[in-house]
């Protein structure tokens, strides 16, 4: 059993404690009641009895009496033990800081205050509340604890992050969410400061690209790697625009985010168009302001200022889970392109149809590209060719529908690469084969 009315007592007269200081230190203990009101009713009861022991004129426990008032007046911060002594005569200093929180809690309010300041700048129903407290009162906290041997208590930041939590649900109107909020709100008690951290908003959609030459996301210049040089006009990058620069910066500027990042379904080539249903993707927007947006006007002022070069349907907003699922899909996932092939050898029917029957099902043994080598690691990838349809387009070049895995490198599987891609149309057509034209032309979202 804790005494606790002793040790709540031998605790003051070494350190001064303030209300909810000293009752954090009972947390555990008893239910219905907040911090504050356990360390004022415990400092109340230590008055009483002391305050008791003066109206017997006779006790020799007087003085001592009077000293645990004066500890409780000055460390335990508390007025109604200051009211006796003055109204006996005392003279008392100033009650002391307290050691543990050095006033946080009389604060408390002009925390609020300054965070209301900056909060209508966002967007958002749920929201919860962090606190950057300095180290030495924590340190401080856990030293009295360890001291007196005290395992019911609450840590000092848990009580500041809910009170303030309280305070701002009652007076924002908005949910406290603990798993999921859409914005966290950050007191620096250190630096005396406010930060608001907004959750991303992701959109998914596809895009359909119409030109070539544009990359899915932003190519710095090999010369000077995005600072900016003569040989890159100073832009910083081998090609003027990219498509999650089309995508993204409408995006930002709509819900004034602090950066975009681009999820792709896998990626075509520079020089490939995406056309059929087009391509997964999903955007990612960080610290947003606005997150309730119009996902339709986006699409349209998206396309308007592409100016034809891409097209994009935003479907729905979506989450992080949904990045891992599209990324872990976009391997795997079925693909169909259409290659204009170009070969040295006349061609003929007979050729082309032979061609599809043994593309038909097939595996594919698929060493990284030497033309991505320098930035991909060398490895072996499996993958599968599912269907091939070819028309002829005059004698030396056709047409090619490959139906295919998705990973798999369809300009090599067209050349062979100097044999790195097994089997490829080389090889069976007994020529040099190569691919002049690409067009992704269906993408899955499922395996």
């Amino acid at each position: 059993m804790i005494d606790i009315l002793g040790l709540s007592m031998e605790i003051l007269r070494k350190y001064p404690l303030c209300n909810h200081c000293l009752g954090r230190l009972f947390a555990r203990l008893s239910k219905g009641i907040n911090n504050f009101e356990r360390g004022y009713s415990i400092k109340l009861v230590l008055t009483m009895l002391y305050h008791s022991i003066l109206k017997d004129e006779e006790s020799e426990s007087v003085n001592t009496a009077i000293d645990n008032l004066k500890v409780l007046a000055v460390n335990g911060l508390f007025e109604p033990a200051k009211d006796i002594l003055v109204h006996l005569g005392y003279d008392l200093p100033p009650p002391n800081e307290c050691y543990v929180c050095g006033g946080i809690f009389s604060k408390l309010d002009d925390y609020i205050k300054e965070v209301l300041k900056i909060i209508n700048e966002y967007e958002f129903k749920t929201f919860l509340v962090g606190t950057k407290i300095p180290a030495i009162f924590l340190e401080r906290e856990d030293s009295i604890r360890s001291q007196f041997c005290i395992n019911v208590g609450e840590s000092l930041k848990s009580e500041v992050n809910r009170l303030l939590g309280k305070k701002l649900q009652n007076t924002l109107n908005k949910e406290v969410s603990f798993n999921d909020p859409d914005i966290v709100i950050v007191i620096d008690i250190v630096n005396n400061s406010v930060d608001i951290q907004s959750k991303p908003i992701f959109i998914y959609g596809r895009y359909r690209k119409f030109v070539r030459d544009i990359p899915q996301t932003t190519w710095f210049c090999s010369n000077c790697f995005g600072r900016g040089c003569s040989k890159c006009n100073f832009t910083g990058k081998r090609y003027n625009t990219s498509i999650s620069e089309l995508i993204i910066n409408p995006t930002l500027e709509l819900v004034k985010g602090s950066e975009g990042i681009f999820h792709g379904a896998g990626r075509e080539d520079v020089d490939t168009l995406t056309l059929g249903n087009g391509r997964p993707f999903i955007v990612e927007i960080k610290n947003p302001r606005y997150r309730f947006i119009d996902l339709n006007a986006l699409e349209k002022k998206i396309n308007e200022l592409s100016d034809g070069k891409i097209d994009v349907k935003l479907i729905k907003f979506s989450n992080r889970r949904e990045v891992r699922m599209l990324k872990n899909i976009s391997s795997l996932a079925k693909k169909v392109y259409q290659a204009i092939v170009e070969v040295d050898n006349e061609i003929n029917e007979v050729l082309l149809k032979n061609l599809e029957e043994y593309f038909y099902n097939r595996e594919i043994r698929q060493y990284t590209p030497l033309r991505v080598l320098h930035r991909r690691a060398d490895k072996l990838r499996i993958k599968k060719v599912y269907s091939l349809k070819t028309e002829i387009i005059n004698k030396k070049t056709f047409k090619a529908i490959i139906e295919c895995q998705g990973g798999l490198y369809v300009k090599e599987l067209i050349s062979g690469d100097n044999g790195r891609t097994l089997p490829n149309f080389s090889q069976i057509l007994n020529s040099n084969a190569r691919c002049i034209e690409l067009a992704v032309i269906f993408v899955s979202e499922h395996l």
